[in-house]
């Protein structure tokens, strides 16, 4: 009888990684999230309350028989927008109880993900290192960064991806998957959920008219088109066509034109800019969940499209064409 390939979603945050493996028939066995506040979402989402805690103090011999790691480890310890501390943050350390983990359990696979900014983090050493930590441990790894605009959505985001193979385990050359085409990105911008934003806000109209700015953008222009994508933030201001910018945690301010006006991205909008199916993300609005820490959390998921096809060239590798033993 043939069984589902299990993992347990680590570092889980509200899932989206979790949705890409289980849209490649993989089984869920258990998360691990620190934070209360997304792993509310993440069991609004899922209805999975076996939340392991903090995987610093799990008691590894204790878990169950697994086949996957799954985890998006911390990142602000290496990303460009943090102090880039890398090992010397502890969020950095959070690889070594995750190789811990698969040491301990001979888990056969994994597929981890990080910023960019991990690759030339301390001229590359870092990145090394966890290379290294990786192989020595018994895994061929193999590792490249994504944008996922090109894998599904239209939000432009390079994130660094590793998958494991264990060396004993009999498989083909992993081969990361190649770009495809996504949805227009009116699908995402849609109307189930829109804030109008007025253009005559003070803030925004001192951004737009800054040293900087003044003179470079005609706002009667910009609102005449469809779908334009303005990112404004300390008192920066960047424009974009048809696709968005990085979702990240502390970046709320994103808007876009439509029908001659401009709307704020909502949260529901920042989950499916992330992949999330529109029956999952739906529930934030039947809940009445809060529109900032759902942009906030979505800032900080995996995007879902691009971790189904890292699953999905996986079980190629491995010679299988569904999730199954």
């Amino acid at each position: 009888m043939k069984e589902k390939l299990k993992f347990i979603d680590f570092c889980s945050g509200i899932g989206g990684g979790r949705l890409g493996l289980e849209l490649n028939g993989m089984e869920c066995i258990a998360h691990s999230e620190i934070d209360p506040n997304p792993d509310k979402t993440y069991q609004l989402f899922f209805n999975d309350k076996n939340n392991l805690g903090d995987l610093t103090q799990i008691d590894i011999p204790s878990l169950p028989d697994f086949d996957l790691m799954l985890a998006g480890f911390p990142c602000q310890a290496f990303s460009i927008v943090g102090k880039r501390e890398g090992f010397d943050d502890v969020r950095g350390q959070i690889i070594y109880h995750l190789v811990d983990i698969l040491t301990w359990k001979k888990i056969p696979y994994f597929i981890l993900e990080n910023v960019k900014g991990l690759v030339n983090h301390n001229n590359g050493k870092t990145l090394q290192a966890i290379l290294s930590l990786l192989e020595q441990a018994g895994y061929d790894v193999y590792y490249k960064v994504l944008d996922s605009q090109y894998y599904g959505v239209p939000q432009m985001r390079e994130r660094v991806y590793f998958v494991g193979i264990r060396k004993d385990i009999k498989h083909k050359q992993y081969e990361f998957p190649e770009p495809f085409e996504t949805k227009p990105i009116s699908y995402y911008l849609s109307d189930l959920r829109q804030y109008d934003f007025d253009e005559n806000n003070v803030t925004f109209r001192k951004y737009l008219n800054s040293k900087y700015n003044k003179g470079k953008y005609n706002l009667s222009k910009i609102l005449e088109d469809d779908y334009n994508v303005i990112d404004w933030r300390q008192s920066d201001f960047r424009l974009y066509t048809n696709k968005v910018p990085t979702l990240r945690t502390g970046r709320h301010g994103i808007l876009y034109t439509k029908n001659g006006k401009l709307h704020k991205l909502s949260g529901y909008e920042a989950l499916l800019l992330q992949g999330f199916p529109s029956e999952v993300a739906k529930k934030v609005i039947e809940h009445k969940l809060s529109d900032s820490k759902i942009l906030s959390q979505a800032g900080n998921a995996m995007t879902v499209t691009v971790i189904q096809k890292l699953a999905e060239q996986l079980l190629k590798s491995l010679g299988k064409t569904d999730g199954f033993n």
